[in-house]
């Protein structure tokens, strides 16, 4: 029994961590400024005055207009984040508009510090994410149509493909200000300096020349 008290603390420890993404705001606003000599440093940012603050700050029309799509992914991802929309700092949540022509594809990639919901406007799309190695990689994957949501589990690697003949409209958000994304293809093979050789030609159970053939591409990033 004596060591109930200790055990509990630890318990309640962990489970503040399992669900501790972004930190809780302590102030109704902290809208983020790049002026350091205007605010305090908050949360990866800094902040102004709350008394400077007007509704402009908590506005973002980026989302408005199609994002485009006339590159060789065929997709387009406006992001929503604090960067954009400074309005989000401290809140814990932002969001991403996705366009997509024909074929288009957002591939596949992680967001290290978020969930994402996605929910189709137009078109259709073939999504998917994939478990860690500790459930055996396992894909889930669905084909979505208009008015349909799908969720991709925090740091999993997942992706988005118009198999429709029409333009395809999603809107994605996300539990963090600052999701961040990893492409998965860009940093594997497109990384700076270049991953050795030797490290991909065993990871990927490759030769060389197919690994020099995929480091010399240009990985396009469509963020």
């Amino acid at each position: 029994m004596k060591y109930l008290p200790i055990s509990l603390l630890i318990l309640a420890l962990a489970t503040a961590t399992a669900f501790a993404y972004d930190p809780s705001p302590l102030q109704d606003i902290c809208v983020a400024t790049n002026d350091p000599n205007s605010g305090v440093f908050v949360n990866g940012k800094f902040c102004k005055d709350p008394k400077q603050a007007s509704a402009d700050d908590f506005l973002f029309m980026g989302l408005r207009n199609p994002g485009n799509t006339a590159n060789p992914l065929g997709s387009k991802v406006t992001q929503a984040f604090v960067d954009q929309f400074p309005g989000l700092n401290t809140l814990g949540i932002s969001m991403a508009r996705l366009d997509f022509a024909p074929g288009g594809l957002n591939p596949p990639h992680t967001h290290p510090r978020g969930t994402e919901v996605l929910v189709v406007v137009e078109g259709m799309l073939l999504v998917g994410f994939v478990t860690s190695n500790q459930l055996n990689n396992t894909l889930f994957t669905k084909v979505l149509y208009k008015g349909d949501v799908f969720v991709f589990p925090i740091g999993l690697i997942h992706f988005q493909l118009n198999t429709g003949n029409t333009n395809a409209l999603a809107f994605a958000g996300l539990s963090s200000q600052n999701p961040g994304v990893i492409t998965i293809a860009n940093a594997v093979f497109g990384a700076k300096l270049p991953i050795s050789t030797d490290v991909l030609t065993k990871a990927f159970q490759v030769d060389k020349k197919e690994v020099d053939y995929l480091q010399a591409q240009f990985w396009y990033d469509n963020n």
